[in-house]
């Protein structure tokens, strides 16, 4: 029987148990995008659309941000996709207002703690971040009562198609709906 290697091609060493191993270190988060370009180039966007929606709202895991609340280890900066902060100061600019519709975390209060450490909780409005089995529809529902915009006025992003297709219900007799999925 051949002798086990004594490091893996990560370095990581092979004689220790697996859950004594340490994990190795995440490559560094990518650089924001120069922000003051991202939201030139949205608002040109926009400009050249002459109707815009009156609310933006994002999912945060894998949608604002390219990792789970959950997953995130504690020694770790939270960031955001690079184009991001960008896009929400152009809505900003725009007049647009900006809500969170998300399932992020089971443990209370991760999701709106990385908000503020990112410093973007300023820019949000109604934040519905609460854990539940059932699909955004509560999410939404909370949100049209907190701002009072009606669903056809609103834009919707998130990375799952479930819960895209669940929320999809509110805008069924608005021939204006509009939902963006990944």
């Amino acid at each position: 029987m051949a002798a086990r290697p004594a490091a893996d091609r990560e370095g990581v060493d092979a004689s220790e148990p697996w859950w004594r191993r340490k994990r190795p270190r995440r490559p560094l988060p990518p650089p924001e995008a120069d922000a003051e370009a991202v939201k030139a180039e949205a608002l040109e966007l926009m400009a050249a659309h002459p109707v815009l929606p009156r609310l933006v709202v994002f999912d945060l895991d894998h949608t604002l941000w390219p990792f789970q609340c959950d997953r995130l280890p504690k020694d770790e900066l939270p960031y955001l996709y690079p184009q991001a902060r960008g896009i929400l100061n152009a809505l900003k600019d725009r007049g647009i207002e900006i809500a969170i519709a998300s399932r992020a975390s089971r443990r209370k209060g991760v999701a709106k703690a990385f908000l503020e450490k990112l410093g973007i909780h300023f820019m949000i409005g109604a934040q519905e971040i609460f854990y539940t089995w059932s699909p955004k529809s509560e999410h939404f529902q909370s949100i049209h009562r907190k701002t009072g915009v009606a669903f056809k006025y609103m834009l919707f992003f998130d990375d799952e198609v479930r819960n895209i297709i669940a929320v999809s219900s509110f805008f069924r007799y608005s021939p204006d709906w509009i939902l963006v999925g990944y």
